[in-house]
């Protein structure tokens, strides 16, 4: 078996807030750079109904085993986790420019959410492999108020007639606007892999999208994955 993981990454748990943790790993794969390498030798493709802001490749079977066997090791325990069903893994780079963003884009998310299940977590993981920090890591929000029909509105209009009903200009996610304020955001560090709970809002830091590059060996080079499981009873009663 290929040993693509350290086995002994450096860790902390990060209390975002209440009930809310964040595992961040750091010195996850023994050779990163064999990452950039290939994703430099692929051609990359937007993805079919999904958001994502840029372009994603699959990777290998061995690869997605094994970041699920590393997923389950260190987020069980301060998760509260009980089975992992699945891993969706990805190669992803960020390039799509403001001017090209959709309203849905301007906004915070979720991943997949079933609010009638309390018993189901849609975890989720990020490995940053980019060495410059300002290209931005992962931001947690909370919202201000109701915002099931700011959503249902970036999903129906336009981008010139949402901005003007709701006042949001493009561009990527800020750190703070009128409708949600944000609880914490975790730096991007080469190397580091953070695991949280999908179902929270969040979005990537980028303040700085003149940054993004087409060059997996410049810009902002990820693997996300996504971890459909099932909370342990305690942890669906906290």
């Amino acid at each position: 078996m290929i040993r693509l993981f350290n086995p002994e990454p450096r860790v902390q748990v990060l209390e975002l807030t209440a009930g809310l943790r964040c595992v961040v790993l750091d010195d996850v794969l023994l050779e990163p750079e064999t990452l950039l390498d290939f994703a430099a030798s692929q051609r990359m493709h937007a993805p079919e109904g999904n958001l994502y802001p840029g372009r994603v490749t699959g990777l290998s079977a061995e690869f997605d085993a094994r970041l699920r066997d590393l997923f389950w090791q260190q987020a069980r325990g301060p998760m509260g986790l009980r089975r992992c069903h699945a891993a969706y893994v990805r190669l992803a780079l960020a390039t799509t420019p403001v001017a090209r963003l959709q309203p849905l884009q301007w906004l915070c998310h979720r991943d997949r959410v079933d609010d009638t299940d309390p018993g189901s977590m849609f975890a989720a993981s990020v490995l940053y492999l980019f060495r410059d920090a300002a290209l931005g890591g992962t931001r947690f929000f909370a919202p201000k108020q109701e915002v099931n029909a700011l959503f249902r509105d970036a999903e129906a209009l336009s981008p010139s007639d949402f901005s003007a009903r709701h006042g949001i200009t493009p561009g990527y996610p800020p750190e703070d606007s009128a409708h949600f304020r944000c609880v914490a955001t975790v730096p991007a560090a080469w190397n580091r892999m953070i695991i949280y709970d999908g179902g929270g809002y969040h979005s990537a830091a980028i303040d700085h999208p003149d940054l993004l590059s087409d060059d997996p060996r410049s810009g902002r080079l990820t693997v996300n994955g996504f971890f459909p499981c099932r909370r342990q009873a305690a942890a669906r009663l906290a």
